[in-house]
């Protein structure tokens, strides 16, 4: 199971979705699809945009647990 941990990353840098969502380039809908687990896919562009605002790696946001 891939784990989104987007509002774990967001707290530690105390950003909310609003501030990302204009960083990043993305409506606010789509972020919060992502933030709540919801996402089928998302792209490397989206990925690189978010780590690069919240200035983490992939590995911080996205997390991989065993079924």
């Amino acid at each position: 199971m891939i784990i989104i941990n987007l509002d774990v990353m967001m707290a530690k840098r105390k950003m909310s979705l609003g501030e990302l969502s204009e960083q990043v380039g993305i409506t606010l809908a789509h972020l919060s699809i992502l933030k709540n687990n919801t996402a089928k896919a998302v792209r490397f562009s989206t990925l690189d945009a978010i780590c690069k605002s919240l200035d983490c790696d992939v590995n911080d946001i996205i997390e991989y647990q065993k079924d």
